[in-house]
């Protein structure tokens, strides 16, 4: 009893009258949000001219070099080298938590395990970004986007002084706006914070998102246009006779997106473990196999934006498809284990083009009528790999409408998308930005320390370990209180006998002596670790 006392004392009234105001607090944030829109879609717009102008100088180099093939290779290399090195190695001397995609980063600074240092992570993730990607490394300007978004959300909360509660939502807000502008895509921006990075879908959350996402969108249309990411044409409605392959497709992107996840993990995990020297050599040779391989073929290094809009055309040589997966992929990897500021989506996306246009062109050899336009299974396949490695299939479906304008594909992406999901989700797989979480979480302990008192909600999932037991049996330390349980409608407080179900919600109060009851709490309320089965 002496121990909920004490927490309670700890805990700043600021958060909990701003907890149980969500009124209040909903009035206040949304011309709050306004502002985090035009910061995300400004500064996501000035990284989006950055990048390009890093691709059309790589691109103009490759030109120019190759009047000499003799000795002309040599330029790509040495541009992806220094590109890589001096991206890796701001990161590590600045902000190592802008390594990567940055979304693991902001979804544990959103659970109270990180800090958010806005000052470094900002300029570290914009310059090293545009020094690996435009270099030519395989990752993406969307994971940069959305933890510059989050940061931009915290600089604006910290310098309002809002609340902590306040600032998480404002954290979450400004992601969701940076991916809103990196892709032209408000929706997916929205349901990307719903869905993946909050889960939380109380109004002050969902507001506050929305007016992000939108006002970083109209920002970034009024400087790039209307028109979607893609340019390809709106392909028509699938006749019923295609939805057998649409099925197999989801079925090859749910495996795709499982060997995807363990490849990842795995390259990262090796990396990690050599000495810094090692790790100088690896990055230096990843540069060696992207120079060579931008050399051979342009536009399969770097976002690859272009190649994309190839695939999505059906411009590209068949005979070269699988060769071009293989080598695509295997950039990614090395690319990404080098810990360069850049994300994972556009690569997913590049390699779900190319397994849909596969799948496609396969089944018309077959049966024509089953596949009468192939190009269609490129847009399909991108949202079904994203769900088979993301697990977040409104995401996928929404983003991939939006960024090729192909609403007429809705219930292809449904059903793709819905069996890519439940073969990733059978072959009990994490997603793998829940999985990147915990392996940060694992090799930086010192995350989960505490400032001060938090207040903190979490919802259990069906299958969590915490699933039956009552709340003294949990094993959690003094200073981390569960004080609120909600199912549904129902809200009542939390005694030592109440015993946990699936799908409750519950509010928690953990004091900074007990911040690692913080890691126990997401491991219990969280479905089993999928790696151990």
């Amino acid at each position: 009893m002496s121990s909920v006392s004490t927490v309670k004392e700890q805990v700043t009234a600021s958060e909990l009258a701003e907890f149980l105001d969500s009124r209040q607090q909903r009035r206040r944030l949304l011309p709050i949000a306004i502002g985090v829109g035009v910061l995300s879609g400004s500064v996501t717009l000035l990284f989006r001219g950055l990048l390009g102008l890093g691709d059309s100088s790589r691109t103009k180099l490759i030109e120019w070099s190759q009047q000499a093939p003799m000795v002309g290779w040599l330029l790509p290399v040495v541009w992806a080298i220094t590109g890589a090195t001096l991206a890796v190695w701001l990161t590590r001397r600045y902000a190592p938590e802008a390594s990567g995609s940055g979304i693991p980063h902001i979804e544990a600074v959103l659970y109270r395990l990180r800090d958010l240092r806005w000052r470094r992570i900002i300029p570290v993730k914009i310059i090293g970004g545009m020094l690996a990607i435009g270099g030519g490394l395989a990752l993406g300007r969307e994971g940069p986007s959305v933890q510059i978004g989050g940061a931009l959300g915290g600089g604006m909360a910290e310098l309002l002084r809002s609340g902590p509660r306040e600032r998480l939502t404002l954290i979450a807000a400004g992601s969701g706006a940076g991916l809103a502008a990196a892709f032209n895509a408000p929706l997916a921006g929205l349901v990307f914070v719903l869905e993946e990075l909050q889960r939380d879908f109380r109004p002050s959350v969902f507001g506050a998102a929305f007016v992000a996402a939108v006002v970083a969108n109209v920002i970034t249309r009024l400087f790039t246009g209307q028109l979607p990411v893609f340019a390809i044409p709106d392909y028509p409605i699938q006749p019923l006779s295609t939805l057998p392959v649409f099925i197999v497709l989801g079925v090859v992107c749910g495996l795709a997106g499982v060997v995807f996840n363990k490849v990842l993990l795995a390259m990262l995990e090796g990396v990690a473990r050599l000495r810094p020297r090692q790790k100088l050599a690896y990055t230096m040779l990843t540069g060696v196999c992207v120079g060579l391989v931008g050399w051979w073929y342009p536009n399969l290094i770097g976002g690859g934006h272009h190649f994309t809009e190839d695939v999505l055309r059906g411009r590209i040589d068949l005979t070269l498809l699988p060769i071009l997966l293989a080598v695509r992929f295997a950039l990614t990897m090395l690319s990404y284990a080098t810990g360069a500021p850049g994300g994972i989506f556009a690569p997913l996306l590049i390699l779900g083009a190319l397994i849909g246009y596969g799948v496609g062109e396969t089944a018309h050899s077959v049966a024509p009528f089953l596949a009468p336009q192939t190009e269609v299974f490129g847009v399909v396949g991108m949202a079904a790999l994203f769900t088979g490695i993301v697990r977040a299939p409104l995401t996928g479906i929404i983003l991939i409408a939006e960024m090729t304008g192909n609403y007429n594909q809705l219930l292809p992406l449904l059903l793709a998308c819905f069996f890519a999901y439940a073969v990733a989700e059978v072959l009990r797989d994490r997603p793998i930005y829940e999985a990147l979480l915990r392996r940060d979480l694992r090799h930086t302990p010192s995350a989960h320390m505490l400032a001060e008192p938090v207040v903190v909600e979490l919802t259990v999932a069906p299958e969590a370990p915490f699933v039956g037991r009552t709340i003294r049996e949990l094993g959690l330390p003094p200073g981390c209180i569960i004080v609120r349980c909600r199912d549904g409608n129902r809200e009542w407080i939390a005694t030592a006998y109440t015993r946990i179900e699936p799908h409750m919600q519950l509010t928690v109060l953990v004091s900074p002596s007990a911040a690692h009851g913080l890691a126990m709490l997401q491991a219990g309320c969280a479905a089993p670790d999928r790696a151990t089965h």
